[in-house]
């Protein structure tokens, strides 16, 4: 493969990259990462990143009532916003 193929195929691939992380799926048998070993470090480093990161903070459950008061402050927000109507 040439050099600007492999760079663009790189560049695809990369662009692509966060929905593949996010699908959960195992990246190890994507085709072009067994091909490129700078995308395989690029996703290494990634995954170290992401895993220092978990290890930063504890995980926080949020509260049960979260929707509702997130809910609730958009239809105040909304209403403030709202021009008053005249009585008819």
């Amino acid at each position: 493969m040439t050099e600007n193929a492999n760079n663009s195929a790189c560049l695809q691939f990369q662009s692509q990259l966060p929905e593949l992380i996010g699908s959960g799926k195992d990246l190890a048998a994507d085709p072009h990462l067994q091909l490129c070993p700078s995308c395989r470090a690029l996703l290494s480093d990634l995954e170290s990143i992401a895993q220092a990161a978990r290890e930063l903070l504890p995980p926080v459950e949020p509260p049960d009532d979260l929707w509702n008061q997130i809910e609730s402050a958009l239809w105040n927000a909304k209403a403030a916003h709202e021009p008053e109507r005249a009585p008819k």
